[in-house]
């Protein structure tokens, strides 16, 4: 690998994957507003400029229920991802694209991991948005490699634990309720931007998951991450219909990474140890910025 470039740079993943990557290629970030990939005409005309010969796209519209309502999510997450592939068809590069659990219904049994060669089912827009933009991938080129995250988390940006940390420390004794019925495999971020970096310098292709081991429901993981900062909190188990949102959330979303370790190459531990390297590290900036 001589240059990475890094889509959506400026997010939660992508500013990891620049700190994962530097030591290997020279590496470039590029992010809204500077950029527009999801027009062809300004992705390929970056691209021209950049030349890179490895492509990490962490660009998505993520925003879930927000998808459900606005259509453009679909220029994010199928389009970007077509103008990539396209021009990773056309110059011989490389090219890895974050997807996720959203392609699957969530309706496998629970604890029944979901693997790779399972059929997606997608029951949101974002979950279809996302599917389709796997789709226009394969469509335009063999060198690529998708992959499906899930429950993702870390030191940059916003995320779940983020949030329930902000609540709890600005709200002092306040009870939160926290869904208790879905399940699915926490990520860790830095984690899934090693992984990302091992399936690269392999150019290992097609489909990959890429989550921690194990699983939790989202009041576990909370519970969890709270524990281990040492912060008093007031988390309730509720069910998921007790905490309604515009869009569907699989109840099942644990995956299994089968196809990075059939290659020798999966990166992710357990999610407990995961978070505990997690607070560890990170921890004490978590909460300034929380605060």
């Amino acid at each position: 690998m001589q240059k990475i470039l890094i889509t959506g740079s400026k997010g939660q993943l992508g500013t990891d994957c620049l700190e994962v990557f530097k030591d290997v290629a020279e590496v470039v970030g590029v992010d809204l507003p500077e950029v527009d990939l999801s027009d062809r005409g300004s992705c390929f005309a970056a691209l021209e400029r950049i030349q890179p010969d490895v492509i990490v796209n962490c660009a998505a519209y993520t925003a879930v229920d927000a998808c459900e309502t606005d259509p453009s999510c679909w220029k994010a997450n199928r389009d970007l991802p077509a103008h990539l592939a396209e021009w990773t068809e056309a110059n011989n590069a490389f090219l890895v694209h974050v997807s996720t659990d959203y392609v699957f219904s969530g309706d496998k049994p629970l604890y029944e991991a979901v693997v790779e060669s399972d059929e997606p089912s997608p029951v949101s827009e974002y979950g279809r948005s996302k599917l389709a933009g796997e789709r226009a991938i394969a469509e335009r080129t063999e060198r690529f490699a998708i992959l499906r995250t899930a429950w993702l988390y870390g030191a940059h940006g916003n995320n779940f634990l983020k949030t329930m940390l902000r609540l709890t420390l600005r709200n002092p004794g306040k009870e939160f309720k926290v869904v208790n019925d879905q399940w699915g495999s926490p990520t860790l971020s830095r984690t899934l931007a090693r992984q990302i970096r091992a399936v690269a310098e392999q150019r290992a292709t097609g489909i990959f998951h890429a989550s921690s081991e194990g699983y939790a429901t989202w009041f576990d993981l909370a519970c969890a991450f709270l524990d281990q900062l040492g912060i008093v909190h007031g988390f309730v188990p509720c069910t998921s219909d007790e905490f309604p949102t515009p869009t569907k959330r699989p109840a099942n979303s644990i995956t299994e990474n089968a196809r990075a370790k059939e290659l020798g190459i999966n990166c992710f531990d357990d999610w407990r140890d995961e978070l505990k390297r997690f607070v560890e590290q990170s921890g004490a900036a978590v909460i300034e910025e929380c605060s």
